[in-house]
């Protein structure tokens, strides 16, 4: 027990270099998939809630039309 304590402490106080350069270029890959995302989350939104509102909207239209044609007839 105390040997593996001591193990994984002496393993997280030593800090080694990792030499690990993110450029530009990375940031920017980065921000353009997190935007990506989030334009790929709302147009999902978008189709999953427009065409269905788009439809109910076309069928009220289409009953006021039929409702009022119905009554020029009588």
């Amino acid at each position: 027990m105390n040997k593996s304590i001591l193990f994984i402490s002496f393993f997280l106080l030593i800090s080694l270099p990792s030499y690990g350069y993110i450029g530009p270029g990375m940031s920017g890959g980065v921000i353009a998939a997190i935007i990506g995302l989030f334009a790929a989350i709302l147009l999902a939104l978008w189709g999953i809630l427009y065409y269905p509102i788009k439809r109910a909207l076309k069928n009220r239209k289409d009953r006021k039309i039929l409702l009022k044609d119905s009554n020029d007839e009588s």
